[in-house]
C-alpha cells in the first residue's frame, strides 16, 4: 500500500568533533551506528521493524557504508542498506530518498542520514598519468574536463567579490553563528546522541572580531574563520509512513517536499536559491509561513548570498547557530540541518520549516516540514 504522507518521528545527531579529534579513534559505521540506535530508541520503534537504511557518506572507503552501518547497528540482515555520495547534500538527499521509497508503497519504516569519518578516511592514490607512479591527493575532482573545477574557497571569494561582502561582513556571519550555538548548548544537547559521552559540539567557542582578524587566509577574505572546519559526525532520522505514524500513535514532523537543483561547478555556492525556488513552488508554501530556517554554512559567504538571493528573513536563520559554530562533517551536513529542523518543529505545532544546503559539482537541496 502506498503512503501520501510520509513523516519523521525522531531525528538524533553525534555531537560535531573536529577532524583528529575525540572521535579520532571510532570507525564510521561505529559512529553511525550508536546515533542509529539511539534515534529508533527516541522513537520507540524495534530495530527490527526497520525496512531499509539510508546512509550518505563522502570520505569512506567504499564497500557499502549503509551495510556497515546496518550490520554494525544490527538492523534485520535484510536490510541491505543503499549508500549515496552526493557530497555536502548528501545526508538531506538519503532522506529524501528515503521519503520517497516510503511514498512508493515499498517501505514503512526507513532510517536515513549520514555519517563522515575526516578523522578515519583513507589515504587516496592515484596515477598523474601513465608515465608515472601513484600519487596521493586529497580532492577529487568534482567536474570533467571542460568545466571550470576551482577549490570551493576560491570559488566562494569570487563570489564574494561578485556581491560586494567583505571579509568584515562574513567574520561578523560566523561570530553571530558562535553566539547563538553558545546561547543553544543546553537546547541542542536534547538532540545529541552521548557518543564517547561527548553531549556538546566541541568546535562552538567564544568568537571575536579580534580572533577572526587573526585568523589565516584561504582565498582572499575567504578564512579559517568564516569558513566551516573539517569534522566528524553522524546524524540520522526515523521516516514512517501515515499509516504506521496512525497505528503506533506517534507524534511527528511531516516531510512536505524536497527541491534540487544544479550550476556550473564553478558557482557551487549559489546552488541553494535554485533549490530553495524549487521547493516553494512544490509545496506552495510562502517563505513568510516558513517559522525556521536551516541554512548550510560551509562558508559564511555562501549563507550570506542564499539569504539575499532568496530575500530570507535573517531572524529565522540557524537560531541555535550553523556549522561555522560546529564543523562540517561532509555527508552527515546534510542530515544535520534537517534534524535540527525536526528538533525546532516538534516543540511548534502547525509550524514550517525549511533547510537548504549546497555542493561541490554545483548541487544544491532544500527539504521542507511541517509539525
Amino acid at each position: 500500500m502506498s503512503s501520501e504522507r510520509v513523516f519523521i518521528v525522531a531525528g538524533k545527531r553525534s555531537a560535531v568533533a573536529p577532524r583528529s579529534g575525540v572521535f579520532a579513534s571510532l570507525t564510521y559505521y561505529d559512529l553511525a551506528a550508536q546515533v542509529v540506535i539511539d534515534t529508533l530508541k527516541e522513537a520507540k520503534i524495534d530495530k527490527l521493524e526497520v525496512d531499509e537504511l539510508i546512509v550518505s557518506n563522502a570520505l569512506g572507503a567504499g564497500g557499502n557504508p549503509a551495510r556497515m552501518v546496518s550490520l554494525e547497528a544490527k538492523l534485520n540482515l535484510s536490510v541491505g542498506g543503499i549508500s549515496i555520495d552526493r557530497q555536502c547534500c548528501g545526508g538531506m538527499d538519503a532522506i529524501s530518498i528515503g521519503t520517497d521509497l516510503i511514498k512508493s508503497g515499498r517501505a514503512e519504516v526507513v532510517v536515513a542520514g549520514g555519517v563522515e569519518s575526516y578523522s578515519t578516511r583513507p589515504v587516496r592514490l592515484h596515477p598523474e598519468n601513465s608515465d608515472h607512479p601513484l600519487v596521493s591527493y586529497d580532492r577529487p575532482a568534482f567536474a570533467p574536463a571542460g568545466f571550470n573545477d576551482p577549490d570551493l574557497a576560491e570559488a566562494t571569494a569570487k563570489l564574494a567579490r561578485k556581491f560586494g561582502i567583505s571579509r568584515e561582513e562574513q567574520d561578523n556571519w560566523s561570530i553571530n553563528s558562535h553566539s547563538n550555538a553558545l546561547k543553544s548548548k543546553e537546547i541542542l544537547r536534547s538532540e545529541i546522541t552521548p557518543v564517547l559521552n561527548q553531549t556538546n559540539d566541541l568546535f562552538t567557542r567564544e568568537l571575536n572580531q579580534k580572533i577572526c582578524e587573526r585568523a589565516p587566509k584561504l582565498s582572499d577574505t575567504i578564512t579559517h574563520a568564516n569558513s566551516a572546519i573539517a569534522a566528524d559526525a553522524a546524524s540520522f532520522v526515523v521516516l514512517v509512513s501515515e499509516l504506521f505514524l496512525k497505528n503506533k500513535m506517534c507524534k511527528g514532523v511531516e516531510v512536505l517536499g524536497s527541491g534540487t537543483s544544479g550550476v556550473i561547478p564553478e558557482e557551487a555556492p549559489l546552488a541553494p536559491v535554485g533549490a530553495i525556488k524549487a521547493l516553494l513552488d512544490q509545496t506552495k508554501i510562502s517563505l513568510s509561513n516558513v517559522a525556521f530556517i536551516e541554512l548550510m554554512e560551509a562558508y559564511a559567504a555562501q549563507a550570506i548570498i542564499c539569504t539575499r538571493l532568496c530575500d530570507l528573513d535573517l531572524d529565522k536563520v540557524n537560531i541555535r547557530g550553523g556549522a561555522l559554530s560546529r564543523g562540517h562533517p561532509i555527508g552527515a551536513s546534510g542530515a544535520i540541518l534537517v534534524v535540527r529542523l525536526f528538533n525546532e518543529l516538534i516543540k511548534t505545532p502547525g509550524a514550517s520549516g525549511m533547510a537548504a544546503i549546497a555542493a561541490a559539482g554545483g548541487i544544491g537541496s532544500a527539504m521542507m516540514l511541517k509539525s
